[in-house]
């Protein structure tokens, strides 16, 4: 709807009220007195930052009169030059109604789209996201019958923006997104193909992070063996490049594939896989980056292969494990989760590496932080996992207390991130030992259940 109070008025009343002359206003505005003049009298449209000046001259709060400026915006013929710094100065400001209404006006035009897209990728790298989305959200419906690079590259940032502790949400995210990634350049796949492998770790399905994985390596193999094959033709100057060193993408493939077998117990064909990344001397990438990583993934390999021996019984190898993973913060939390497994498969006393661990088990608690390799979702999930065995730890050698409560708080933690698997895990078990519960604990336990959204 157009307002029928516009700028111009507002600024006329001012200038009466206040008893300023254009000249003494546009001292005060830093804008010139002459292009002031033409402003008022409706001779040239309102630039946004001379709109900005106004607003500041007059005393206003930032972002005034955004609402009329839009609508003198679609007074005049579109003009890119005049709405683009305003879409940005409204993201700065978080006025995302008026985002959203400027944009269902110009993807009435599809000349404006390629420009609507180009403009939420500099919000989206400048971590402006939420408006971001709203972009992309409109160019992917402008496009929806195409099938486009740029439309697949909006699905690709909406999925990014959307992932957070919810993890039925983000379930639901990779599942629109999957079908888009075959849409999207070659390199771009890998980057999408990584993170769908890992929202699908995070939401343990197995299969797909396998799928995932699968596709990344090959894809990745595909690529370095064009750009590093010397007898190819192909002109790797030319040739986009990936977000990560090319061979990351083939090496990690191998480390997720070596987590599946892991979670299906195959140790075996575990230690497989991490022997395809322990000898990286094929690796022809040198740059910094490069170097570490392979340092990184070389000690990977050595701290799973301990890891896959301990899970096959060889508890002899858990002192050097521990070894392994006191100074490497990233790995703490995962290395717990499989010793308290090997605990609980091979009875093993490990209260001493509890206590070891004591402060970071802490740390945990109060912060769940996106550390390592790993996004925070996956961290997240983790952090629930060590909760819930842990508390079969405790509860297999009658520590009842502990037990519970520690179940008790890996209920909190599932249900934190919408974990339906790990909620019916932590009722089961509560419902099991129930008899030697508590009362307050089963309390706490009704209260939980209470809020468990049904």
């Amino acid at each position: 709807m157009i307002h029928t109070t516009t700028i111009r008025s507002e600024l006329d009343i001012y200038l009466k009220k206040t008893g300023l002359t254009i000249n003494q206003f546009a001292e005060q505005s830093k804008i010139n007195s002459g292009t002031l003049s033409t402003i008022i009298n409706g001779k040239r449209p309102i630039a946004m930052q001379q709109l900005d000046r106004i607003v500041s001259a007059m005393g206003l709060p930032e972002g005034s009169y955004y609402e009329l400026y839009a609508d003198e915006c679609f007074a005049y013929p579109l003009n890119w030059r005049r709405l683009k710094p305003f879409l940005f100065r409204c993201a700065e400001l978080d006025k995302l109604e008026l985002i959203q209404r400027v944009i269902r006006y110009m993807t009435d035009n599809l000349t404006y789209v390629p420009l609507l897209f180009d403009a939420a990728e500099e919000l989206f790298n400048q971590g402006k996201n939420t408006a971001a989305a709203i972009i992309y959200e409109a160019v992917a419906e402008s496009e929806k019958y195409q099938h486009s690079e740029r439309l697949a590259l909006c699905h690709y940032r909406l999925f990014t923006i959307s992932l957070n502790q919810d993890q039925e949400l983000n379930l639901r995210a990779a599942t629109k997104f999957e079908g888009f990634v075959e849409r999207l350049d070659e390199v771009d796949q890998l980057d999408a193909l990584k993170d769908l492998a890992n929202t699908y770790l995070s939401l343990r399905q197995w299969d797909k992070v396998d799928e995932m994985a699968e596709e990344m390596g090959k894809k990745a193999t595909i690529q370095y063996n064009l750009i590093f094959n010397q007898t190819s033709r192909f002109d790797k100057d030319l040739h986009k490049k990936p977000k990560r060193p090319l061979f990351l993408y083939i090496i990690y493939s191998y480390l997720l594939r070596s987590a599946v077998c892991d979670e299906q117990g195959d140790y075996e064909q575990a230690l497989s896989y991490v022997s395809l990344y322990s000898d990286l001397s094929w690796v022809r990438e040198d740059s910094e980056e490069a170097l570490r990583l392979k340092q990184e993934f070389a000690m990977l390999a050595e701290i799973n292969t301990c890891l896959y021996q301990l899970m096959m019984g060889q508890v002899e190898v858990l002192p050097q494990y521990i070894n392994y993973i006191e100074l490497r913060e990233a790995e703490i939390l995962p290395a717990l989760i499989k010793i308290v497994q090997a605990a609980n498969t091979y009875n093993i006393d490990i209260d001493n590496i509890l206590e070891k661990f004591e402060s970071q088990i802490s740390a945990l608690a109060v912060k769940q932080a996106d550390i390592g390799t790993y996004t925070d979702q996956v961290t997240a999930d983790r952090y629930t996992r060590f909760l819930s065995g842990l508390s079969l730890y405790y509860l297999r050698n009658q520590r009842y207390d502990i037990g519970i409560n520690t179940l008790l708080n890996s209920l909190v933690s599932a249900m934190e991130i919408h974990n339906e698997r790990s909620i019916l895990y932590c009722v089961k078990m509560f419902e099991k030992f129930r008899d030697v519960t508590s009362i307050e604990a089963k309390y706490r336990y009704k209260i939980l259940i209470s809020e468990v959204p049904m």
